[in-house]
């Protein structure tokens, strides 16, 4: 018979002791208004060469079989404060998918091995006048641009090129 220590502080202990690695797949939620204005938001952390670190909402998935669309509204209000169910949103999974190499400065995230990462891309359309709160831990600061200077601000290349399908989904 093993003896297991089931007590609050055991349990904190065993649980401190497994580490907790990020799951290596992701959404980018590409925020836009109806007239072709993006959001991007400024990482607290800089690029790895110092620059600013423009994007749209990125995430993992907080757990193995977390559905695509239920990480998107996540993450969208974590980061932004915008409610993607909200009257006048509109959360679309545009079913593209990017494969990339993790950047070296974030591999200690992961468990050991891992390299990619699957991103899964969404449009979210909101209202003219959407307020935005952002999570200071993660973003800076925040701007609207036009689809086609947003995709050049970006830092990562996956967020230019989802940013350049916006065409597709803008209302007619």
């Amino acid at each position: 018979m093993v003896n297991v220590d089931v007590s609050a502080q055991g349990l904190s202990a065993a649980v401190a002791a497994e580490p907790c690695y990020k799951i290596p797949e992701s959404v980018l939620v590409i925020i836009y208004r109806a007239d072709g204005q993006v959001l991007l938001l400024r990482r607290s952390q800089p690029a790895p060469e110092g620059q600013d670190f423009w994007q749209g909402v990125t995430g993992s998935k907080d757990f193995e079989g977390e559905d695509w669309r239920a990480t998107a509204l996540r993450e969208v209000a974590e980061e932004t404060g915008i409610d993607a169910l909200a009257p006048g949103c509109v959360l679309q999974d545009w079913e593209l998918e990017n494969r990339y190499t993790i950047y070296p400065q974030w591999l200690h995230r992961y468990a050991p091995g891992v390299w990619w990462n699957t991103e899964r891309v969404f449009g979210l359309l909101v209202p003219p006048h959407t307020e935005v709160v952002l999570s200071p831990r993660e973003h800076t600061a925040f701007a609207w641009h036009d689809w086609r200077e947003a995709a050049d601000r970006c830092y990562s290349p996956s967020n230019a090129e989802a940013i350049l399908h916006l065409p597709c989904y803008l209302p007619a």
